[in-house]
């Protein structure tokens, strides 16, 4: 049973920054491709940044040069740093993970964590 844990949502005024973490548990042979998704009221859900095993990252032109994200395969963990947060940056953030229990890969989500960005 593989499980994801977020962390770090919060709300914060305009300019202000935040720290999100996803951390992975549980039966885990090898973690693939991390992202971060987002979905704001009355939206659908967007990829807001990804990177891969070999580290080579995406992210959603709007949050270029402001979102970082990284990750710590020691630890099962991925980060998104977001600075000069905006109000439009408001939105439920998902984590997911391509996750190896064993031979075969399936997708995982975390269960999101709200960011409320105030003007």
């Amino acid at each position: 049973q593989v499980q994801l844990v977020e962390s770090g949502g919060g709300l914060v005024q305009a300019g202000e920054s935040l720290r999100l973490s996803c951390a992975a548990s549980g039966s885990i042979f090898r973690i693939n491709d991390m992202a971060w998704y987002r979905q704001a009221p009355g939206k659908q859900r967007e990829k807001v940044a990804g990177i891969t095993n070999g580290g080579h990252t995406y992210y959603l032109d709007s949050v270029k040069g402001r979102f970082t994200i990284s990750r710590d395969n020691a630890k099962n963990t991925m980060y998104l740093q977001m600075n000069s947060l905006k109000p439009e940056d408001t939105a439920v953030y998902y984590c997911k993970m391509v996750i190896q229990p064993d031979t075969l890969q399936y997708d995982f989500w975390g269960q999101g964590t709200q960011v409320t960005v105030s003007s």
